[in-house]
């Protein structure tokens, strides 16, 4: 957590509900699957993303759309002509996607482009189109810089500035958010990221430090109350750039595990209440492929979140907010 300035601790009156989607196609996958592994999520997400948006029409959420930059073009060539002036150089290559555009004698668009959908979704009330870096970008891997991290977020910015927006928030790629490079998000005019959970199950590391006890205790702790609700208050966020961190990841429908679907959602549940009732803020997340497969039932759990916050905004005044819409509440506070 960022520290907290001098002056009075500022108390929300009310809770308040973030969500953010990691929005990146092949991009996001690359490394780990095939698109012939991936291809019914990846094709999915289309239909996925609109059904999100009624979902969240119907509900008046806000929420953020962290977007791969090149998710932009709506071609390999416009791509090719749009490169960062340095690239990183990932000691494991096959963490770099430079090397798959190089090879590339055409990407297939649904797979690896989203102009349309992006203009959709921004075109849509409450929603926030902010960055999920421009390739894609890990932060904590060997070989890359500070300054290979600041070309590629100048090519992000500038790629929406293109198409009319401005970015202010940003999700790292794998959560892996390195404390050395915030200076860089102010200096590029980026208000706000999203952090991770407290506790040493959720810290950031690279690749290799994600391993099978770290996953497997993620994965307990999706259905049992292992780390807490990880809610927050505003302050706790208080120094630019803006740490809005995560509370909990939307798993996706697993017909494994799906007779366990209602504790999962009586976690989520209960973190809500924590927040809306202390006047916290709780932050859902999940990306746009994880609905790609089963959509329906996908939604239909999401609907079943998305009431309760209905509930609670009925009940306990609770509102919806977007990363963008709570960096400026802070801002408002300690500018």
């Amino acid at each position: 957590m960022n520290g907290t300035p001098e002056g009075p601790a500022m108390q929300l009156d009310h809770g308040i509900f973030t969500v953010s989607l990691d929005f990146e196609l092949y991009w996001g996958v690359r490394d780990k699957r095939s698109i012939g592994q991936y291809r019914e999520n990846l094709a999915g997400v289309g239909p996925a993303v609109r059904e999100m948006l009624k979902a969240f029409g119907a509900h008046g959420i806000h929420a953020t759309w962290a977007t791969v930059g090149f998710l932009f073009f709506d071609n390999l060539d416009r791509l090719k002509a749009n490169l960062p002036a340095a690239l990183p150089r990932y000691a494991d290559t096959a963490l770099c996607p430079y090397r798959h555009i190089e090879a590339a004698d055409a990407l297939e668009p649904l797979f690896h482009f989203a102009p349309g959908l992006i203009e959709h979704i921004a075109g849509s009330d409450g929603q926030e189109i902010a960055s999920h870096t421009y390739s894609h970008y890990y932060c904590l891997e060997e070989g890359q810089t500070a300054d290979d991290f600041r070309a590629d977020i100048s090519a992000a910015v500038d790629t929406a500035k293109e198409k009319g927006l401005a970015i202010k928030s940003l999700v790292f790629p794998r959560n892996q958010w390195n404390p050395d490079y915030l200076p860089i998000l102010n200096q590029l005019g980026i208000k706000c990221y999203r952090g991770n959970e407290a506790g040493w199950i959720h810290r950031a590391t690279d690749g290799s430090g994600q391993n099978r006890l770290r996953r497997a205790v993620r994965l307990l702790d999706t259905y049992i109350d292992i780390s807490g609700h990880h809610t927050y208050t505003l302050d706790d966020a208080a120094a630019q750039p803006y740490n809005f961190p995560s509370s909990r990841f939307l798993r996706p429908y697993s017909r494994s595990l799906s007779f366990l679907d209602g504790v999962r959602l009586k976690r989520i549940k209960r973190a809500m209440d924590d927040a809306a009732i202390h006047k916290r803020i709780f932050h859902l997340w999940w990306h746009p492929h994880n609905f790609g497969k089963d959509t329906a039932l996908n939604i239909a759990f999401l609907e079943r979140v998305l009431a309760h916050y209905s509930t609670l905004r009925e009940h306990h005044g609770m509102q919806s907010m977007n990363m963008g819409e709570l960096s400026a509440l802070a801002e408002n506070r300690y500018a």
